[in-house]
């Protein structure tokens, strides 16, 4: 098993701690269900690729914001995490 980090937007936060409560669970417990539900969904066929990223809202912009921080070193190693 292999332990991933993400980052939720504020909207997205709550949306997943009210459901979480609703059903009575950690928010990490919906969000690994929800995450596994998705990727078993997900067709992993190149040609679809563009089509997924594409479906992520604010992703381009969201990656060109990485790299800018990168190249200004606003990076952590990942030995601090």
């Amino acid at each position: 098993m292999e332990r991933l980090n993400i980052t939720l937007d504020d909207e997205q936060a709550e949306k997943l701690a009210r459901l979480a409560e609703r059903m009575h669970v950690q928010p990490g417990t919906i969000a690994r269900s929800l995450l596994s539900s998705a990727l078993d969904d997900a067709d992993p066929d190149a040609r679809n690729v563009v089509e997924l990223l594409d479906g992520i809202p604010s992703a381009y912009e969201r990656a060109e914001l990485g790299l800018m921080q990168a190249r200004a070193g606003e990076t952590i190693s990942l030995n601090e995490l």
